[in-house]
């Protein structure tokens, strides 16, 4: 990767990042990059570091080695709520919404980072207060119409199903509007057409709208439809990238990822 400040077309550039916990390193000597509009997808097996990726690229967690550029800005050292503010959005492998409020609510929460009145002036709804309040919920509302989840919109989360809840999520991504998007496990636990439903959300995201995004997915038939690259890890390591088709068929990746058994070596090479 050339050296100094990436490329405007470059969304994201991670690089020779590493992340330590105690004796175990998560990620070792990482190296990707992100262009405008491309959708990739990063997978492993459980514990080969992929949520740490995103964890440092929306600053949960900081690297003890590396850099992490986003638009061309370094953002290394920059907290969660800044990445936020700068346009980075994500959802989470395990779902972590405000159970006891609505859906409405909970994307409306999204919009936190683009507010700009005071709490009491959106409290006492006069004024600009007012008509931010009213441009904030009009673009909720035109989430909730795409996730088509109109008929829970006033529903608490904690009482709907566990499908709903991941497009609520999702929604409330959306309603930051990001640059780019970070999505964890979206369609885990999820049925198949509920998966059916999240893949052409995503897709649309990003055929329509241009959305970059990075997707961790363990199930192979979304990724291969859906991504335009892949970047494969094994144990906080990089061992294959390119276009979908080339990752599934790397040597590394069927013995790293899925096994080296018979069956699943021929399944993942595309036989029979």
């Amino acid at each position: 990767m050339a050296e100094g400040v990436p490329l405007v077309d470059t969304v994201l550039s991670v690089r020779r990042m590493t992340v330590r916990f105690a004796g175990v390193v998560a990620v070792s000597d990482l190296s990707f990059s992100l262009h405008a509009g491309e959708l990739l997808g990063i997978i492993g097996p459980n514990g080969a570091g992929k949520t740490s990726v995103l964890n440092c690229i929306n600053g949960f967690y900081r690297p003890q080695a590396g850099q992490v550029f986003f638009l061309g800005r370094d953002i290394t050292h920059l907290p969660p709520h800044a990445r936020a503010s700068t346009g980075i959005a994500r959802t989470f492998q395990n779902i972590a919404l405000y159970p006891h409020m609505t859906v409405l609510q909970n994307i409306l929460s999204g919009r936190l980072v683009h507010m700009r009145s005071s709490l009491l002036g959106c409290g006492v709804y006069w004024g600009f207060g007012q008509r931010e309040v009213l441009r904030h919920r009009q673009r909720v509302e035109e989430i909730i119409d795409f996730l088509e989840i109109e008929a829970y919109r006033d529903h608490r989360v904690a009482e709907l199903p566990y499908g709903i809840q991941k497009k609520v999520e999702l929604g409330r991504a959306l309603a930051m509007e990001p640059r780019l998007l970070l999505l964890d496990e979206p369609m885990a636990g999820m049925t198949v057409d509920e998966k059916a439903d999240m893949a052409r959300y995503i897709l649309e995201l990003r055929e329509v709208r241009g959305l970059s995004m990075i997707l961790i997915e363990h199930d192979m038939g979304v990724v291969m439809d859906l991504c335009d690259r892949l970047l494969a890890m094994d144990y906080g390591r990089k061992i294959a990238e390119g276009p979908p088709k080339e990752v599934q068929q790397h040597p590394d990746v069927i013995r790293a990822y899925l096994g080296e058994e018979h069956g699943v070596a021929e399944e993942v090479a595309g036989g029979p």
